[in-house]
């Protein structure tokens, strides 16, 4: 599958969703060290890949542009992890992961798609509202924080 954000720029290549593998995890991990201040470990996608959950990476010739990680439920998805590169930030291409979980998430029979995000990321849950998530909950200490400290999360649903 390629993909193009809304605005996408004519000297820019052409991006490709590819599944993520363990030869592309030393990226992603580059990828999450700059994103994060509690960035996922190599642990964590191992165990999800083992797992057999929904991981994918959006390249654009050798660029990682972003990746998302999800878990398929009975009738749902849980989005675990989605992520745009900084450097690519800002560019509509969390637009294109969000467009691509949701037509994989139904084309697996889900009809919801489920989210925690912290509750200081402003800027990730306009991102979802813009695409059609609403706030349903919060998680209360759900995150890691800054010296040992918890941080609450809210959670988005997505109708499919």
């Amino acid at each position: 599958m390629s993909a193009q954000p809304s605005n996408p720029n004519p000297d820019a290549p052409e991006a490709r969703f590819e599944h993520l593998t363990l030869a592309r995890l030393d990226a992603v991990l580059a990828v999450e060290q700059q994103a994060y201040t509690h960035p996922w470990t190599r642990g964590n996608f191992t165990d999800a890949l083992a797992s057999g959950y929904q991981a994918q990476v959006l390249m654009a010739g050798d660029h990682l542009l972003g990746y998302f990680v999800a878990m398929l439920g009975v009738d749902e998805v849980h989005l675990l992890n989605i992520t745009v590169t900084p450097a690519y930030q800002r560019q509509g291409w969390a637009r294109v992961l969000l467009d691509a979980l949701a037509l994989w998430s139904r084309g697996r029979g889900a009809q919801w798609l489920w989210l925690e995000v912290r509750t200081s990321n402003q800027r990730a849950q306009q991102i979802y509202q813009v695409h059609g998530f609403r706030r349903v909950g919060e998680r209360k200490r759900y995150y890691p924080a800054a010296d040992g400290q918890r941080e609450d999360a809210v959670v988005m649903s997505f109708a499919l």
